[in-house]
């Protein structure tokens, strides 16, 4: 994989050569996926901003030494998943008004209302849980990675996976009750 020029993999360590062209290549195609996780994790668009920004500049330090022992992706959520952990730790969680999503371009009142509501709700659920509970919940089902994938980039084991997954969905159940689609 590293050997074909459009991999990421080739991508990093052209760039640990001095290629500034093939990192510029590598933040265009995974800024937006790195700051939607960043996004989902902090609530914020400035910490999402921050932690993408401080992880795209740790890939840059990093790819001199990069080797690819794991695929490009893993390797990526793991910064991103160190830096939203660190973030976690340094502040506490902001809960937000709503959710920044693409509206639905005719809601009625009714509807938009609920859903703001079920936002507001899901926010604060997600804010309360422990931060290893709520980066695997983001990482699950807001990018739909597999147990291997997550146990990689929070460096852990898929078992340990499995539990942060399970008390994650039912501390959520417990705090947002019957509310519908939360998953």
């Amino acid at each position: 994989m590293p050997d074909c020029p459009d991999s990421d993999e080739f991508l990093l360590q052209a760039t640990g050569r001095g290629d500034m062209a093939a990192f510029s290549r590598i933040v265009e195609r995974h800024q937006t996926w790195a700051w939607r996780v960043a996004y989902r994790f902090t609530g914020t668009e400035e910490d999402a901003s921050d932690i993408v920004q401080e992880a795209f500049l740790r890939l840059l330090d990093a790819s001199g030494r990069y080797r690819p022992t794991a695929k490009f992706r893993t390797y990526f959520y793991q910064i991103i998943s160190r830096l939203c952990l660190d973030q976690a730790k340094r502040k506490q969680p902001l809960l937000l008004e709503t959710v920044p999503d693409t509206p639905d371009p005719s809601p009625d009142i009714t509807d938009t209302m609920m859903r703001r509501e079920n936002a507001i709700a899901v926010r604060a659920a997600l804010d309360a849980l422990l931060p290893n509970q709520r980066l695997a919940i983001v990482l699950r089902y807001d990018e739909n990675l597999g147990y291997e994938e997550i146990a990689s980039a929070l460096e852990t084991t898929t078992k340990a996976v499995e539990r942060l997954l399970a008390r994650g969905r039912e501390r959520l159940r417990d705090m947002l009750g019957r509310r519908e689609n939360f998953f």
